[in-house]
């Protein structure tokens, strides 16, 4: 979660973190660059965020379509 979209938003990480349905700790590292930010959670994000289009596209190219949860091998199990 980009850092500027949620203070643009107004919001601290904690809610932006709830909004979302994250841990804040999970957000701390998605703004830090330490985890990979998966589609499912960019979409999540920017409609907690209200970003615009433009944001939304930023935040969806910077995510990875097989990240975590969207792993084709967790579909699998």
């Amino acid at each position: 979660m980009p850092r500027q979209a949620r203070e643009r938003a107004g919001l601290g990480l904690r809610e932006a973190a709830r909004k979302a349905g994250l841990s804040g700790g999970y957000v701390t590292h998605l703004e830090a660059g330490d985890r990979s930010l998966s589609l499912t959670l960019a979409k999540r994000i920017a409609e907690a965020l209200e970003l615009g289009e433009d944001e939304q596209a930023m935040l969806y190219g910077v995510a990875v379509t097989d990240a975590g949860r969207d792993h084709p091998a967790r579909a699998a199990a």
